[in-house]
């Protein structure tokens, strides 16, 4: 039987039995740092994002909720900017808030939207009120 030093040419030996463990948890954290120092772009977060800004701007909430949306087109904006940049976790982070803040200022301009027609029916409902509270000729 060979033992696996014999089976290595002449001047190379493997690390003793006591050091193999530390040698692969080495090469194991070497390896998940690599991975994680190549994040891809986020293309699909980007178009996510520039989508609901689409969405709630057609929603009505560039007059409803205007604040919201000026915020949500500066971080996309700067997303698009990190893209260039080749900074790809820091598009990603912007892309994300940038929909969150487009889904909120869709969801303020849907609010504003329906505080609106709340009013509208409790305004028809008074109206109706003092037509039946009305005599009768």
């Amino acid at each position: 039987m060979h033992l696996p030093s014999q089976l290595l040419s002449r001047g190379q030996r493997l690390a003793p039995p006591g050091r193999r463990p530390t040698l692969l948890l080495a090469a194991a954290a070497a390896m998940l740092m690599l991975g994680c120092a190549s994040t891809p772009p986020p293309t699909t977060q980007m178009a996510v994002a520039t989508a609901a800004l689409t969405h709630a701007a057609g929603a009505g909430s560039t007059e409803l909720a205007p604040a919201e949306m000026a915020t949500a087109r500066q971080k996309l904006d700067r997303a698009n900017q990190a893209m260039v940049a080749k900074d790809y976790p820091q598009a990603l982070s912007l892309a994300q808030q940038a929909q969150v803040d487009a889904q909120l200022a869709e969801a303020k301009a849907h609010s504003a939207k329906a505080a609106k027609a709340a009013a509208e029916l409790q305004e028809s409902s008074r109206v109706l009120r003092e037509e039946m509270a009305r005599p009768k000729p």
